[in-house]
């Protein structure tokens, strides 16, 4: 998982649509803490702060700490609703984590050694079917990214879900199939470049076959004027 990030916040005393408009025409935008066996915590951050936080694209991903006057609370978050006509953020909802819980997550993939891989070597492409795994994972041990090694890979070789060794305290929130992560394949300049050969390859075999036939009817019809 990315650093912890810092969020200082304000709780709300009043609810409803009319206060919340209130607050964002402060610069202010509402969000909820909830989760955790506890009462829901309304509070409302600076949207500026928010607003650079999540410019960095790690902010969906990141564990953030919320300060609310002197308590931290350890969060993450969920959701972040968004104007639909000025993509501003409208409300935020922060899921309060446990101690000693378990959460499910998105963490981001990363192939690594691709200089060993012999099929990129040879001008292959990695096809990335999941830019994402699902995990479940410890509050504390919630991972930055997974690695995938991918020395020794050749075209048409799968990467699945099996062959990634796991963080301690993580495992696939998919546990019904083996899915596949990327493919190795073949670039498309080269596929065309296959298939034209073998197109020629074709033709040259049909002129061959109708040379054959040409020369077969020649020496008949001579055979058949010498008889």
């Amino acid at each position: 998982m990315s650093d912890a990030l810092t969020l200082p916040a304000e709780t709300r005393e009043r609810a409803g649509k009319g206060a919340s408009r209130a607050l964002r025409r402060e610069g202010r935008i509402p969000a909820v803490i909830y989760g955790g066996k506890e009462e829901p915590t309304t509070i409302h951050i600076e949207e500026k702060e928010l607003v650079r936080q999540m410019g960095t694209g790690q902010f969906m991903n990141s564990i953030v700490e919320i300060e609310v006057g002197s308590d931290r609370v350890r969060t993450l978050p969920k959701d972040v609703a968004l104007h639909p006509v000025t993509d501003r953020p409208t409300h935020v909802d922060f899921l309060r984590l446990a101690k000693g819980g378990k959460i499910e997550v998105s963490v981001p993939v990363v192939f690594i050694n691709e200089e060993e891989s012999p099929g990129l070597k040879k001008g292959g492409v990695l096809n990335v079917v999941r830019h994402d795994l699902e995990l479940v994972c410890e509050n504390d041990k919630i991972p930055g990214e997974i690695q995938i090694d991918v020395t020794g890979k050749e075209v048409g070789d799968s990467l699945h879900i099996s062959e990634v060794t796991l963080p301690e305290g993580s495992e696939s929130a998919i546990t019904d199939r083996d899915f596949t992560i990327a493919t190795l394949v073949a670039p498309s300049a080269l596929k065309k470049s296959e298939d034209e050969a073998a197109a020629e390859d074709g033709e040259e075999v049909e002129g061959e076959e109708g040379e054959a036939t040409e020369d077969g009817g020649d020496a008949s019809g001579e055979e058949g004027g010498e008889g």
